[in-house]
């Protein structure tokens, strides 16, 4: 139900357009309007503070929904951030928030959270500091952009330093979970739609007189890729499967390393079938490529997480077969 209603609110307001303009510094505000007003942002929030109370199961598909349509406002970001912040008694700002790594200082003595996604417009962040959870306001940062195209990824600053609008002491742990597996699930929709995408071309584009599809060459490198983007949906579904509203941080882990493992596989076969076509501005594949691309390292590429995992493989003292299987096993209530 949320996720048809969500995909009827974003094939009108969500349009490969819309995405563009929004990259070239048009205004978000009528898309965040649109999803804010229509309710999404307290789909985890309890229903006793007036939100939908689901569960983080039922939430993956809406989540992976917004990937598949490269929502270039941070819904996903907002949502889990109002449940946290509901959770333990904090105020929830209004507008837009989102999540960064770390809030420390910079080499020049001020403080920053360095590449923060969506850092370009969001109005509040969600950042660790040694630790803490911290709420910090945007109003006074300077934003920095990352310098690469469309990006929305930006480094705030702030000059003096910014006293956190509210602290959750020892909450960053959740902070990290939830980053890692919004990113995930984001990046299971937008690998999603990339395969269609490079389906759909490899069946249309002719080439020697029959669709590119046909060749066994290509049929090998879409079978690999249906792979890669099973294995990595199944793995950012895991994340989600928590019994609370918030996720399991090693499950967190396991879905974003292996999401962000998939990427680069991904986004290089879906370039190789497209050809030179797959580059251009005006073709939406690289809308999709390109959040693949940034998506992969916010909050923790692949290698950050897979240390994460090994390090807590060893710390248990269980041997890897064991490991794996009480890792994934399920703990939504039965």
């Amino acid at each position: 139900m949320f996720v048809e209603a969500i995909e009827a609110i974003l094939d009108d307001r969500c349009t490969p357009q819309v995405v563009r303009a929004i990259e070239g510094g048009a205004s978000p505000a009528p898309l965040w309007n649109a999803i804010s007003e229509s309710g999404f942002l307290e789909l985890l929030t309890p229903e006793a503070r007036g939100g939908a109370g689901l569960s983080l199961d039922a939430l993956f598909p809406v989540i992976e929904c917004l990937g598949r349509y490269a929502v270039p406002v941070p819904v996903a970001q907002s949502i889990f951030a109002r449940a946290v912040l509901w959770s333990s008694g904090v105020a929830v700002p209004q507008g837009m928030m989102t999540f960064a790594a770390a809030y420390q200082p910079s080499g020049d003595g001020h403080m920053q959270c360095a590449l923060t996604p969506y850092g370009s417009i969001a109005d509040a962040v969600l950042s660790d500091q040694e630790g803490d959870l911290v709420l910090l306001s945007c109003a006074q940062a300077r934003r920095e952009p990352s310098g690469v195209h469309g990006s929305q990824c930006a480094t705030l600053r702030w000059d003096r330093g910014v006293e956190p609008v509210a602290r959750i002491a020892g909450g960053a742990r959740v902070l990290h979970a939830c980053g890692a597996v919004v990113h995930a699930a984001l990046l299971a929709g937008a690998m999603s739609r990339v395969f269609a995408m490079t389906l759909r071309y490899a069946n249309d584009r002719s080439q020697f007189g029959k669709p590119i599809g046909k060749f066994q060459a290509i049929q090998q490198q879409l079978a690999v890729m249906a792979e890669q983007v099973a294995a990595a949906t199944v793995a950012a579904e895991l994340g989600f499967d928590a019994a609370g509203a918030v996720p399991d941080f090693l499950r967190a882990a396991m879905a974003k390393a292996r999401t962000s493992e998939a990427v680069t596989s991904i986004a290089a076969t879906a370039h190789a079938v497209h050809g030179a076509i797959g580059v251009t501005q005006e073709y939406d594949l690289q809308l999709f490529t390109r959040r693949l691309h940034e998506w992969r390292i916010a909050h923790g590429s692949e290698h950050y997480w897979n240390r994460v995992i090994g390090e807590t493989l060893l710390a248990s003292g269980s041997g890897v077969s064991d490991f794996a299987r009480e890792a994934a096993a399920s703990s939504s209530p039965s």
